[in-house]
C-alpha cells in the first residue's frame, strides 16, 4: 500500500552547513520572508522532474544569493544584475544542464535590465524567477524599480513621486511584448490559492526548459517583512490590497503549445580549431615538449601574492602562460586591493593534464610570497608537501611549516643588482620553473614575447630567467 511522506526536497541539502546561523537545519530568512516559499516550490519541481542533479542554478547580489545555502544542485553566483548573462553562457556551455536565475527586484529591474531583455529576446533555453518584493530587502529599504507609486523607502521618505523617481516597471509586461519567450506569468505569495498557482507557474517554467522550449519567466510578488517594516500577515494584505493592483496577476504570454523543442547544435571543436578561430596561429606554431620532471609537482595550484606594483598578476599570468605552450589546461585569476599599486594583490594559477573545474585556489600547493603579509597570510594554507618560495629580501621572518618545501629566494636583490627592480617576478618565475622541473628555460624565454608589453625589456628579462633558473637548479641540489 502506497503512503506519502512529507518531508524536504530531495533537492535540498539535509544541513544547511553553509548557513552561518547556528541552526544548520533551519532556513535563516526573516519571519514572512517568501524567498522560503518559493525555494519549496524549485526543490519539489526540481524533484518530482528529477533534474536536481543536473540544474545549476545562478543568482546574483541581493536576498536572492542566498539559494546558495540551501539548494544541493550546481550553484554560481553572478555579479550584481548579471545572472542572465551568466545563465546564458552556462546553457551554452551545457545545453543539457537546467539553468535558473533566481533573481529579485532590485537586481533584475535595476543594474540588470539589460541582461533580462536580451536573453529574453534571444530566447534563451533558461528558466528566470523574479522575486518582486518592491523594495531592495538586503542594503536597507532603499526604493527598487518597482517599489509603488507613494510608497515610503529609506530614500523616498516622503514617497515615490512618479514625477521625480517615475512609475514601477512592469517587468512580466515588458517581457511578454518580447517575441521570443515561450512563457511569462505574474504570481503572488499571499494567500494559499495563489501559492498554488506560484507552485504550478514553477513548474510550468521548469518544464519549458525540460522540453528546450525557450525562455520562461514567472514573476513572484513576494512580502519583505523588514524592508517593509511590517509583520507577517499584515504584509500578505498589504500585496493584496496594494501590490496586486498595481501588477496584475496572471498569464501575460504562453506560447509553449505552438513551439517546437528546439536543441542548439554541439559544437565539438578541437583546441586547433579555437585557436585558430581566435587568431593564434602565430602562437601554435610554437611547439615545446614538455619536460619530464617529479610527480609531487604536477598540476600545480599556485597561489601569488605581494603588493601592488611588484608583478604579482604579470607573474602568474606568465605562468599561465608557460602552461598553454607546453599544452597544459591552464587558469589565472586575479585578485586585488582597491589601491592597485601599494595595495595587496594575488592571483591563483592553475596548471593542469587535465581540465581545471573552478580557477580558484583555496589551499595553493605552491604558494609564491613576494612579502611578509602575504606569506603570514597564505603559509597556513598550502596543504602538506606542498612548496613555498618566498622573497627574503622583503620578508624578514622565516616560514614557520615545517611540513613543506621551501625555497628562499633573494629574488629583489638579484633583480636590483641585475640593474632593473621590476625583473625580480621573471626571476621568481624561472626559479619556480627550474626547481620543479616543470617548463624549460626554452619555454620561458617564449613566454617574454607575450608576458611583456615593451619589447624593448625582453633582453633584461631573458637574463632574469638565466639568474633565477640558475638560482632554482641549485637549490633543486642543496
Amino acid at each position: 500500500m502506497a503512503s506519502k511522506i512529507l518531508q524536504k526536497p530531495e533537492a535540498f541539502y539535509k544541513r544547511y552547513e553553509r548557513n552561518p546561523s547556528s541552526d544548520k537545519k533551519s532556513p535563516h530568512y526573516c519571519p514572512g520572508c517568501g524567498h522560503g516559499n518559493v525555494h519549496k516550490f524549485i526543490a519539489e519541481a526540481l524533484d518530482d522532474y528529477n533534474v536536481a542533479d543536473q540544474t545549476i542554478l545562478i543568482s546574483p547580489v541581493g536576498c536572492s544569493v542566498f539559494a546558495y545555502y540551501y539548494f544541493d544542485t550546481g550553484n554560481i553566483q553572478a555579479a550584481h544584475g548579471r545572472a542572465p548573462a551568466v545563465a546564458t553562457g552556462i546553457k551554452r556551455a551545457h545545453p543539457h544542464s537546467i539553468v535558473i536565475s533566481y533573481q529579485g527586484d532590485g537586481d533584475l529591474a535595476a543594474i540588470g535590465t539589460a541582461e533580462i531583455l536580451h536573453a529574453a529576446n534571444r530566447g534563451e533555453n533558461i528558466t528566470v524567477f523574479f522575486v518582486n518584493n518592491a523594495i531592495y530587502g538586503m542594503t536597507g529599504g532603499q526604493m527598487a524599480p518597482t517599489t509603488l507609486v507613494d510608497q515610503y523607502s529609506t530614500t523616498t521618505p516622503r514617497g515615490r513621486n512618479p514625477h521625480n523617481e517615475g512609475y514601477p516597471i512592469k517587468v512580466a509586461e515588458l517581457i511578454s511584448q518580447l517575441e521570443a519567450p515561450v512563457y511569462v506569468e505574474r504570481v503572488s505569495l499571499h494567500d494559499t490559492k495563489n501559492r498554488n498557482k506560484a507552485r504550478r507557474a514553477v513548474r510550468k517554467a521548469l518544464k519549458n526548459q525540460i522540453d528546450n522550449l525557450g525562455f520562461s519567466l514567472v514573476e513572484i510578488l513576494s512580502p519583505c517583512t523588514s524592508g517593509w517594516k511590517m509583520d507577517a500577515v499584515p504584509s500578505m494584505k498589504w500585496i493584496e490590497e496594494n501590490m496586486v493592483p498595481q501588477f496584475p496577476l496572471g498569464v501575460f504570454k504562453d506560447i509553449t503549445d505552438e513551439v517546437e523543442p528546439y536543441e542548439r547544435p554541439e559544437m565539438d571543436l578541437s583546441a586547433q580549431d579555437i585557436k585558430k578561430a581566435l587568431g593564434l596561429e602565430v602562437v601554435e606554431s610554437e611547439s615545446f615538449e614538455k619536460p619530464d620532471f617529479p610527480n609531487k609537482y604536477k598540476n600545480p595550484e599556485i597561489k601569488v601574492a605581494g603588493f601592488g606594483g611588484q608583478g604579482v598578476l604579470l607573474l602568474g599570468a606568465a605562468m599561465a602562460q608557460a602552461g598553454m605552450l607546453e599544452d597544459y589546461h591552464v587558469s589565472w585569476l586575479p585578485s586585488y586591493g582597491p589601491e592597485m599599486r601599494g595595495g595587496t594583490a594575488n592571483c591563483h594559477v592553475n596548471i593542469r593534464d587535465i581540465e581545471v573545474g573552478s580557477p580558484m585556489v583555496t589551499n595553493p600547493t605552491v604558494l609564491i610570497a613576494l612579502n611578509r603579509p602575504s606569506l603570514e597570510k597564505f603559509e597556513n594554507d598550502v596543504p602538506e608537501g606542498g612548496l613555498i618560495i618566498y622573497d627574503t629580501s622583503l620578508i624578514d621572518i622565516e616560514v614557520k611549516r615545517t611540513d613543506v618545501e621551501v625555497m628562499p629566494l633573494p629574488a629583489t636583490k638579484m633583480a636590483d643588482e641585475l640593474g632593473n627592480t621590476r625583473t625580480a617576478n621573471m626571476i621568481t618565475l624561472a626559479a619556480y620553473a627550474a626547481y620543479t622541473g616543470i617548463f624549460s628555460k626554452e619555454t620561458l624565454y617564449e613566454t617574454l614575447n607575450t608576458a611583456i608589453k615593451h619589447k624593448k625589456f625582453i633582453d633584461i628579462n631573458k637574463k632574469a630567467i638565466d639568474l633565477g633558473y640558475e638560482f632554482g637548479l641549485k637549490s633543486k641540489l642543496s
